[in-house]
């Protein structure tokens, strides 16, 4: 008996390092691991040289199971491999059947209603996490729970050893999510499936910039501030009639510029006025923007009420990108 220490996928197929507690392990043996096993081909101990045997507290990397065991789990040499792989059939069964008893629908309440809104308006990145070990999934999923933040929810759907397979991809498809996989390779059917359902299969090598990159994704689901920028103000020093009606107002740009758009009237501070320009004009001519020191007339829609003195303020409403912290 023993503990699988650490697991992965290898060209050779999956690779699980054990640590044997009790008894030795022998190639040939037959291994039982939890939902999985299979019969010891090869054995490899830290050096890379292959082992016969292995005894109690040696650790070594065993070749030959039919999946991808978790680190941690136990594992036991048995005499029959027929007995073995019906156990590790009716513990997959019983795994799966737990899976599904989870997924159960109840009735729903107001209270899930109000809950389901509340999740339907929050932000949330989707993540499947796909590694070359056990202990690289594991810790890529530590550090993504460590991104702290209360703007955007990060969820990771599903994490496992391996390559990146077609089923991965249905599966972040229909969940709206985007694929991660760290030192592992994609599946010829995987990339075509991807391609065609428009999901997103991101590789990297180095955690740090799988995480960064997380990061930026988060970032960039919150909608962006809108920040008023003033662009220039003018101070009304006359006031004209039209002859066919409405009021233009004479103005000297007292900083800035003015530029035709957004604009807005003050009266000793006070704000009477917020809307867009009609018409810019230097002298007769129709211009795009008045810079300080100049003097230019000013209509504005649906506003003809000006008095000398009033500030006519000129404004632009430009996009911040958030932030996570």
């Amino acid at each position: 008996k023993g503990n699988v220490i650490e697991s992965g996928v290898e060209a050779g197929g999956p690779v699980a390092t054990v640590l044997v507690r009790k008894g030795s392990l022998h190639v040939g043996d037959v291994v039982l691991c939890g939902h999985h096993y299979g019969r010891v081909r090869a054995m490899m101990n830290e050096d890379g040289q292959r082992l016969k045997i292995a005894g109690p507290s040696h650790a070594v990397r065993v070749l030959g199971l039919n999946g991808v065991p978790e680190a941690g789990s136990e594992f036991s040499a048995v005499d029959n491999e027929k007995a073995a792989r019906e156990l590790a059939e009716e513990r997959e069964q019983e795994r799966k059947k737990s899976d599904l008893e989870g997924l159960r629908p109840r009735r729903q309440t107001l209270e899930d209603i109000f809950s389901n809104i509340a999740q339907i308006s929050a932000k949330v990145l989707k993540v499947i996490v796909k590694a070359d070990t056990q202990g690289s999934v594991e810790a890529i999923c530590e550090a993504l729970r460590k991104i702290e933040t209360t703007k955007v929810q990060l969820e990771i759907i599903h994490s496992a050893v391996g390559a990146i397979t077609e089923g991965d991809v249905l599966l972040a498809s229909s969940a709206d999510a985007v694929i991660l996989g760290f030192h592992t390779r994609v599946d010829s059917s995987a990339a075509e499936t991807a391609k065609r359902e428009g999901v997103q299969i991101k590789l990297y090598a180095i955690i740090y910039e799988l995480i960064d990159q997380v990061k930026e994704a988060m970032a960039g689901l919150l909608d962006p501030l809108l920040k008023e920028v003033v662009v220039g103000q003018a101070e009304v020093r006359k006031v004209f009639e039209l002859s066919k009606g409405g009021k233009v107002a004479g103005c000297q740009v007292s900083n800035g510029r003015l530029v035709r758009g957004k604009m807005r009237v003050r009266r000793r501070s006070n704000l009477i006025y917020e809307g867009v320009s009609l018409t810019l004009k230097r002298f007769q001519d129709e211009v795009p923007e008045v810079r300080s020191g100049l003097e230019c007339g000013i209509r504005l829609d649906g506003f003809d009420d000006f008095q000398e003195g009033d500030i006519i303020e000129c404004y632009a409403v430009e996009k911040v990108v958030q932030k996570l912290t």
